[in-house]
C-alpha cells in the first residue's frame, strides 16, 4: 500500500503560493528571479517547474498552512497574519506546532491593528475591558488580551470587520490595515498595532530527510540572494589618484572601493551601494573628480 500523498519521500519540491490576491504576483515574481521556470496545467493550478524540480501549487492563501501541516506541499508563500492566526489556532486545539516562518520577502506589508471609532479617546488597553471587538483574527487577538489581562468579548467575522461598530455588533474592530482608508471611510481610527505583517516563505516545523533538504536549502539560498540585491546597486566610475580621499569620504556607507588599472594611468574603480543613488550624489562624486559614471542594477550574485 502507498502512502499518503503527503508524507510519501519526494524527489521534487512543492511550493504553494495564491491562486490571485495581492501576494499572487510578487510571488511569482521572486521565484521567477530564483531561475524558476514552469509548465502550468490546464486548470492553472498546478505549475510543473522545468528549470528546476520545484513545482507550484495554486491555491487560497488561507490554505496556505493547512497544507504545509498536511505534507501536500513543502514550502508556501503566505502572509504572516496568516501564518501566525493559524499557528495560534493550532495551540489553542492542543495541536503541535507545524509550520515556521523561514524568511521575511519584503512585500505584502500591513499591519493589525485595533481600530476603534472617531469620537473615541484612546487611552490603552485597559480601555477595552468588557468590549466586544469583531475581527478576522480571533487566535492573535484573543493572544493579546490575555497577555494584557483584559477581559474582553472576541466577535469572529470573515469579513467587512469595519462595518461591525456601524451595525451594532461590536464596539470596535481588530483588522489589517494597509494606508488605512477604507477605516477612515466606516469612522474608524487606528490605535494600537497587534502585529507587523508581511509575505513570509513557510515551512514545516521539522526538517525535510530526503532530497527535498538538498532544493529546500539551494532555493532559501537563491531567495536571499534576490532579497539582499533587490536595493543593491553596482557604481562604476574612473578617477585620478590624487581624488581617491575625497571620494572615499563620500561614499564611506558604501562597499569596499575596488581600484583597477585605468587608462593614462587613471584608475577604473567600482563599488556596491545600498538603495537608490541619487543624482546629487553622482553630482557630488563628480566634482570630487569621479568621470564616467554608471549604476548598474546587480541581477545575481553568489557570496
Amino acid at each position: 500500500m502507498s502512502p499518503p500523498i503527503g508524507t510519501a519521500p519526494r524527489d521534487r519540491l512543492r511550493i504553494a503560493i495564491q491562486k490571485s490576491g495581492r501576494l499572487a504576483e510578487p510571488a511569482r515574481s521572486l521565484l521567477a528571479a530564483c531561475g524558476l521556470s514552469w509548465r502550468e496545467s490546464r486548470d492553472k493550478l498546478f505549475c510543473y517547474g522545468e528549470s528546476l524540480p520545484v513545482d507550484l501549487l495554486l491555491v487560497r492563501d488561507d490554505d496556505i498552512p493547512g497544507l504545509i501541516a498536511d505534507g501536500v506541499c513543502d514550502l508556501g508563500i503566505v502572509g504572516r497574519n496568516e501564518l501566525d492566526e493559524q499557528a495560534g489556532e493550532r495551540i489553542r486545539n492542543g495541536l503541535p506546532p507545524a509550520y515556521r516562518a523561514l524568511r521575511g520577502l519584503g512585500f505584502g506589508q500591513c499591519r493589525l491593528m485595533l481600530a476603534v471609532p472617531d469620537e473615541w479617546e484612546w487611552t490603552g488597553p485597559a480601555q477595552l475591558q468588557g468590549t466586544r471587538i469583531a475581527t478576522s483574527y480571533p487566535a492573535i487577538l484573543a493572544n493579546w488580551l490575555q497577555a494584557e489581562g483584559v477581559d474582553a468579548q472576541v466577535v469572529e467575522l470573515s469579513g467587512s470587520v469595519e462595518i461591525a461598530p456601524r451595525l451594532g455588533t461590536a464596539d470596535l474592530i481588530c483588522d489589517l490595515v494597509s494606508s488605512g482608508a477604507t477605516l477612515a471611510a466606516n469612522h474608524l481610527k487606528p490605535v494600537h498595532n497587534l502585529l507587523d505583517s508581511e509575505a513570509v516563505l513557510a515551512g514545516p516545523a521539522g526538517a525535510f530527510d530526503d532530497v527535498r533538504a538538498g532544493l529546500a536549502q539551494m532555493l532559501l539560498r537563491r531567495v536571499d540572494g534576490v532579497l539582499q540585491l533587490k536595493d543593491r546597486k553596482l557604481l562604476m566610475f574612473n578617477a585620478e589618484r590624487e581624488a581617491l580621499p575625497a571620494l572615499e569620504r563620500l561614499l564611506q556607507d558604501a562597499g569596499p572601493l575596488v581600484q583597477l588599472p585605468g587608462a593614462n594611468g587613471a584608475l577604473s574603480l567600482q563599488t556596491m551601494c545600498e538603495g537608490a543613488v541619487s543624482w546629487q550624489q553622482l553630482e557630488e562624486l563628480e566634482r570630487a573628480g569621479a568621470r564616467g559614471l554608471m549604476v548598474l542594477a546587480v541581477e545575481r550574485s553568489l557570496a
